[in-house]
C-alpha cells in the first residue's frame, strides 16, 4: 500500500520530538576493578585483592550539568588473613570471596558544560541494590557457600539476635570522575566509586564464635570446618583449636564497603550532534 506524500510529511514532523529526546540518551559499558573493605583486608582498601569488574549503562541528559544513569554491574569481592601483617589475624585463617551483581541508580553532576568543552569533572551519587554470595575454598580446595551454614549462629534459636542475613540489599554510590566526547556520538569517561552498604556479613565474618557443639548439632561438621580455620595453618603459625562460645571473630562496629573503579564508554542515540544547540569544542555548528 503507497503512502501519501503529505501523509509521510506529517510522520516526519511527528517524529522529530522524538528523535531530538533520543539525542539526550546514552548507552554504553563499564570495565574496571572491584574492591573491598571489610573484616578480612589489613587497610581500608587492600589493593592485593582487586579483582574484575563489568557492566552495563543507560543515561539521560536532563540538562547541561545532570544527568541520570541506571547501571547493572558484577564485580567480585575478597579477602584472605592469610596475607595480614597481624599474626593474631593470620592465626584466624579465615578467607572469602563473594560475587557481587548491582542494580544502581545514580545521579551525576557535571562542573563543565561537556558539550562546550569537550570535556568535563563529574560527582555522582546515587542507590543501588545488590546481590551478593560469600563463598571460601575448604581443605580440599572446593569452593563452599558459607551463608546456608550460619558459621555464626546465624538462625538458631540459642542466639535469637543472629537471623540470616539477606543476600540482597542496599548500598549508597558515590565518587568522584572525568569524562571527554570522542566524537558526536561517543563519550570515554573515568570514575573512581565507592558503597558504603548496609550489611556486614559480605564477607560471613561480623560477630563472635558461637558454642562449637550447638554448631555441630544444628549445622553439621562443614558449618564448624568454616566458621573456624585456624587449625589449618602452617608453617611457623602453631594450629589452635576451636574457640569458646563469644569468643571474637569479627568487629560489627562498620558495615562493609566495596567499590567499583573503571572506564565506560558511551554512544549517544538519535541522530548525534549536540542536543543543546551550541557551539562546542568539538564539533561544528548544526543548521
Amino acid at each position: 500500500m503507497k503512502i501519501k506524500k503529505s501523509t509521510g510529511i506529517l510522520l516526519l514532523f511527528l517524529a522529530i520530538p522524538f528523535i531530538s529526546m533520543a539525542q539526550d540518551w546514552h548507552v554504553g559499558a563499564f570495565l574496571g576493578i572491584s574492591n573491598y573493605s571489610g573484616d578480612l583486608v589489613e587497610q581500608k582498601v587492600d589493593l592485593k585483592y582487586t579483582r574484575p569488574a563489568l557492566g552495563i549503562l543507560v543515561r539521560k541528559d536532563f540538562n547541561r550539568y545532570f544527568s541520570l544513569r541506571g547501571a547493572i554491574t558484577y564485580g567480585v569481592a575478597a579477602g584472605a588473613d592469610s596475607t595480614n601483617a597481624k599474626t593474631d589475624l593470620r592465626q584466624r585463617n579465615l578467607s572469602f570471596r563473594s560475587r557481587m551483581i548491582e542494580f544502581a541508580l545514580i545521579g551525576e553532576l557535571n562542573f563543565l558544560d561537556i558539550d562546550e568543552k569537550g570535556f568535563t569533572p563529574y560527582v555522582f551519587a546515587g542507590i543501588a541494590g545488590f546481590g551478593f554470595d560469600p563463598q571460601a575454598k575448604d581443605q580440599s580446595g572446593n569452593w563452599v557457600r558459607l551463608r546456608r551454614l550460619g558459621t555464626e549462629g546465624q538462625g538458631l534459636p540459642q542466639y535469637p539476635d543472629r537471623l540470616p542475613y539477606d543476600m540482597f540489599t542496599v548500598s549508597i554510590p558515590f565518587g568522584v570522575g572525568f569524562k571527554a566526547i570522542l566524537s558526536d556520538r561517543w563519550t570515554l569517561g573515568f570514575e573512581l566509586g565507592l558503597r558504603p552498604t548496609i550489611t556486614d556479613y559480605l564477607d560471613d565474618v561480623s560477630k563472635t564464635y558461637v558454642d562449637q557443639n550447638t554448631l555441630l548439632a544444628y549445622r553439621g561438621q562443614a558449618s564448624i570446618d568454616m566458621a573456624y580455620r585456624g587449625d589449618e595453618v602452617s608453617g611457623k603459625l602453631t594450629p589452635g583449636t576451636y574457640p569458646v562460645d563469644g569468643t571474637i571473630r569479627g568487629s560489627d562496629k562498620h558495615k562493609d564497603w566495596y567499590g567499583f573503579t573503571g572506564f565506560t564508554i558511551t554512544y549517544r542515540l538519535g541522530n548525534g550532534g549536540n542536543p543543546w544547540g551550541r557551539v562546542n569544542a568539538t564539533r561544528c555548528p548544526r543548521f
